[in-house]
């Protein structure tokens, strides 16, 4: 059985098939990129750098090529995890929220880095999420070119389609490289996106703790 989430496959887990016990239900998420090759991307990785007037000869630079085609792969490859839920015996219908999840992404205009932090909660339903699966969750959008914009809400699309909470949160602020380090070189500017999913969106109460808790809100 497969569920196809944007080019990410979320395949179910042995334990949720035929005898698994009913308390623990997991989906194992994995993406499929169209694949890597790293001897090809070394050589396209020297070539830009030649283009550039950077020369790979020196001891020192002769191996960047090969590093920049690692480090490239690296970024564009989360790691593969199991996104367990249990059910919410206790009937539990307050927030539940993470805070502060490391984001590492890299912008898809100029292939540099953005970095920052995320904030990811949830209002449960009949089941609840293990609390480090929501960075995992992060982690598996943000490895691969990305905008800011569009990571905020596939994060809290796939936590709302695979958990069925009453309501989901994200804000992720970043710094991005491209405008600091580049262009304007705003130094020191930050971006911040939100989106908000079900009660967290319509009930004013709700929304208004959620972005209390995360910070944007005072």
């Amino acid at each position: 059985m497969t569920d196809i989430v944007s080019d990410a496959t979320a395949r179910i887990h042995p334990q949720d098939q035929e005898g698994a016990a009913p308390a623990e239900r997991a989906l194992r998420v994995v993406h499929e990129p169209g694949g890597i090759d790293l001897t090809a991307a070394e050589e396209a990785a020297d070539q830009f750098l030649k283009a550039l007037g950077v020369s790979t000869a020196s001891e020192s630079l002769r191996g960047t090529p090969g590093r920049m085609a690692r480090a490239y792969a690296e970024l564009f490859s989360p790691r593969p995890f199991d996104l367990t839920t249990f059910p919410n015996d206790e009937g539990y219908d307050e927030l539940v929220l993470a805070r502060r999840i490391p984001v590492r992404s890299v912008c898809e205009h100029h292939l540099l880095p953005f970095v920052g932090t995320a904030h990811v909660g949830y209002l449960p339903g009949g089941r609840i999420l293990g609390l480090s699966k929501l960075a995992r969750v992060v982690e598996h959008f943000a490895c691969r070119p990305q905008v800011q914009e569009r990571l905020t809400k596939q994060v809290a699309d796939w936590l709302q389609t695979h958990l069925e909470p009453k309501g989901v949160g994200v804000v992720i602020e970043a710094e991005h490289t491209c405008m600091t380090l580049r262009g304007v070189q705003a130094t020191g500017s930050s971006t911040m996106t939100s989106t908000l999913l079900g009660l967290l969106r319509s009930d004013a109460r709700s929304r208004s703790e959620f972005l209390a808790l995360t910070g944007v809100a005072s």
